[in-house]
């Protein structure tokens, strides 16, 4: 196979459909970038969920030292924690729960506010100072009084939070930007689909007399189209890295903007962003790549 004569056609085809190939690019890097930001936002769901819980859950604050609350004249003991945690098994309103001490709650408040507030001889708050808590899970979401009433009364317990009315606007809007970012996507990819296709096909036509003559003196499918398939290739590496430069611009400057204005959410980082560029990465070679392997063999056929 003479690589002099596959590169020379690659450099030709690319002169050749220079505004089709840069209209696939563009086409590809917003659709990329919008498949990432879809990504990224079912991340930061996920991570939103695990802080606060969802909307199928409800949580229990446990009596800590100097509660606010007038009921807690005293931090919960084990055998108080041991009759709460009896309760909330029994209740057939329970799908499951788990139990987060104050180590855990100060550990996720380190994670949003920084160590320095919590580090040091005079920390803001310490472990001590952070209440116990039990995160129920329901079977439905619309049935809750019945464990919340069972709970609210026992010795120990602070308070009941419903996560419905804190968590829910907030996962919501994250969900419908994720859904928005990704239909978008979707739309995008399909018009990409057909730049291809035309690409592809104005391509062929352009060469349809050494494709002739190549088909004549023997050459093999694969010789005939690798200049294609490199075109492609060339394509989706310029459209990934593009997608991944403003994958991470996303990342640094809305994201840090949310982050310094809305400091008690948890939100996603760079290791949320690698997964996502990651599937960037093998999404695009897999959307020029293999619509170039089937019409090719449609297009080349002389």
């Amino acid at each position: 196979m003479q690589l002099r004569y596959v590169y020379s056609e690659l450099g030709q085809g690319l002169r050749r459909n220079l505004t089709m190939h840069l209209a696939v690019i563009l086409t590809l890097v917003v659709s990329l970038t919008l498949v990432g930001i879809g990504l990224l936002f079912q991340q930061q769901a996920t991570r939103a969920a695990e802080h606060f819980g969802n909307q199928l859950q409800i949580t229990v604050y446990l009596c800590r030292l100097n509660d606010s609350n007038p009921v807690c004249p005293n931090p919960v003991t084990e055998a108080q924690k041991a009759e709460i945690e009896a309760v909330v098994e029994d209740n057939p309103e329970v799908a499951s729960y788990r139990f987060e001490s104050g180590e855990v709650a100060l550990e996720k408040a380190k994670e949003l506010y920084g160590e320095e507030l919590f580090s040091g001889d005079n920390p803001a708050l310490t472990a001590e100072d952070m209440p116990q808590t039990i995160w129920i899970t329901l079977e439905d979401p619309e049935q809750y009084e019945g464990i919340s009433s069972a709970v609210q009364g026992l010795d120990g317990v602070s308070r009941v939070r419903d996560l419905r009315e804190q968590v829910g606007p907030i996962l919501t809007t994250i969900t419908k930007m994720r859904t928005y970012a990704l239909g978008t996507a979707a739309l995008l990819v399909l018009a990409a689909l057909l730049l291809v296709a035309n690409t592809i096909r104005l391509a062929a036509f352009a060469r349809r007399k050494e494709i002739g003559i190549m088909r004549l003196v023997g050459a093999s499918t694969l010789y005939i189209a690798l200049p294609f398939l490199l075109e492609a290739l060339v394509t989706a590496l310029i459209s990934v890295a593009l997608a991944i430069g403003a994958l991470a611009a996303f990342l640094r400057f809305a994201i840090g903007d949310l982050q310094q204005n809305l400091r008690f959410v948890p939100w996603i980082g760079w290791d949320e962003f690698w997964l996502a560029a990651g599937a960037v990465a093998i999404l695009g070679p897999v959307l020029t790549l293999l619509p170039t392997l089937v019409l090719t063999r449609k297009y080349l056929k002389v």
